[in-house]
């Protein structure tokens, strides 16, 4: 279901988002009402998921449909935008590829921003393979237009990143490839910080690395 393509209809892309919901929720990977999840149709209009609602208790007309510009299209009365749809738009205009977005609050990949460390992308060779970076925005007013303006210098480049003492974000051709870097962050995350937990960091040596970044490109 997460692995969509151009054929899926909108029925089918809201039940997609429902089910990354369910799973970021479920995970751990987004609490309370944070988060925001949103799918780029074929016609180019954005579903997205709607503010104030966890995102592990949603049902599939919960969700607003926005066209590229964030103009409501269809919406129940009782649901609003999400405050952070800039965001995501900001993804979409940036990136004719990516069809999905995820901004979530990981625990370890957000207490690196809050620690001021970088992510560890020398850790694990599965990182190393199929992501050329994870950067660190610099902080932005949460729920404010700053968290599109930020966000900017990474979009030609990377398909994850940390925004500063708010979470992550991550985007692919599809939810799948989107739920699956922000579950390999966290992942990673949460690896070093055991590892620092018992004294020592071990980096993939640098030969390796290099080994891998020419496999991955």
């Amino acid at each position: 279901m997460l692995n969509f393509s151009a054929t899926n209809n909108e029925t089918e892309l809201r039940l997609a988002i429902i089910e990354c919901g369910r799973i970021a929720y479920e995970r751990h990977l987004m609490t309370s009402n944070d988060g925001n999840i949103s799918v780029r149709m074929e016609n180019g209009n954005v579903l997205i998921t709607p503010s104030g609602l966890s995102k592990g208790r949603m049902n599939p007309d919960d969700l607003l449909l926005v066209d590229p510009d964030g103009k409501i299209i269809s919406a129940r009365p009782d649901r609003k935008p999400s405050s952070e749809t800039p965001m995501h738009l900001e993804v979409y205009k940036a990136r004719e590829d990516v069809r999905a977005v995820v901004h979530a609050h990981p625990i370890f990949a957000t207490t690196l921003t809050v620690a001021g460390v970088e992510f560890p992308l020398d850790v694990l060779p599965e990182v190393l393979l199929t992501l050329s970076g994870v950067p660190t925005t610099e902080y932005a007013t949460p729920a404010s237009h700053e968290d599109a303006v930020v966000i900017r210098p990474f979009l030609k480049t990377h398909n994850a990143m940390l925004l500063r003492q708010h979470g992550s974000l991550t985007y692919g051709k599809h939810l799948d490839e989107a739920l699956v870097h922000l579950e390999r962050i966290e992942h990673v995350a949460e690896v070093y910080w055991r590892a620092k937990m018992l004294g020592e960091v071990r980096r993939v040596p640098a030969e390796a690395q290099a080994k891998l970044i020419a496999i991955r490109e």
